[in-house]
């Protein structure tokens, strides 16, 4: 892998685009569930802007129980075998193993929603293979993460504990360098715990780390607008937490966050 900055390989704003490999996903699911269709839509995303496309075979919506490792495998082994390292891709994975198999399939960024927490032993997968690693925070796991989420201050807590989870990796062997933070829209918060960490986000850019924000489609949108169609909210949110210091924007609508991005640099 290049001996790349993680800020020189995603200069701001790059978007990541979503292929989730599940059938239970909140927004995509059952729709990449066939490799070639997954494999097609990846490149077509790249073709449309994106930095690096981030494949996942675990569903992590509110609610959802674990995937188990065999059949995380089998759902994108396929995925990473049909792009044959030609496509950027991020795996989207907690599970050690997976995250070994992918990178030596060409993919350079794993992205943990435990942060190290669910496989310690994926933080040295990561340094072995010297890939980028994105931590993330979660309030509890995905099975209840919903059920009541409290904070006395939401970033603070946040941003201690990414902070916690770094020196972890860094430890382990990960290079600072290789690490971006995630403070986990919808991840065991309500809406104003997500609408507050994108206002205040100067409180995790302290800690020195790109910041990558996935609030595309995430339901705590539907509190703020009409409809199920989400694609426009998503490029607002996008947009704001751009202008307030996000670096990478994970988001299913590639094409349409390209071309806003784009603009919001221009004007910035």
């Amino acid at each position: 892998m290049a001996d790349v900055p993680i800020e020189a390989r995603f200069p701001r704003p790059s978007v990541m685009g979503v292929i989730n490999v599940t059938p239970d996903s909140f927004s995509d699911g059952g729709v990449h569930f066939d490799p070639d269709i997954a494999a097609e839509a990846a490149r077509r995303m790249v073709d449309e802007g994106a930095a690096i496309v981030d494949v996942g075979g675990e569903s992590t919506r509110p609610g959802s129980a674990g995937t188990p490792l065999d059949e995380e495998l089998r759902r994108v082994v396929p995925v990473l075998e049909r792009l044959g390292g030609d496509v950027p891709v991020s795996i989207d994975t907690a599970k050690a193993e997976v995250g070994r198999r992918a990178l030596a399939l060409g993919a350079e960024l794993v992205n943990d929603v435990t942060a190290f927490r669910a496989d310690p032993e994926l933080a040295d997968v990561c340094a072995e293979h010297d890939a980028y690693v994105c931590l993330m925070h979660m309030q509890g796991e995905p099975r209840t993460m919903q059920d009541d989420p409290r904070y006395d201050d939401v970033a603070s807590e946040v941003s201690s504990f990414l902070e916690d989870r770094m020196r972890f990796a860094i430890e382990r062997g990960v290079r600072e360098d290789r690490i971006c933070l995630d403070p986990g829209i919808g991840f065991g918060k309500t809406l104003e715990h997500n609408l507050e960490l994108i206002r205040r986000l100067d409180v995790l850019l302290a800690l020195g780390r790109p910041v990558l924000i996935g609030f595309s489609r995430k339901s705590s949108l539907r509190k703020l607008v009409d409809g199920d169609d989400l694609s426009s909210a998503s490029v607002a949110a996008a947009v704001a937490a751009f202008e307030r210091g996000a670096t990478i924007l994970r988001v299913h609508d590639v094409k349409a966050h390209v071309d806003a991005l784009t603009v919001a640099r221009a004007l910035s």
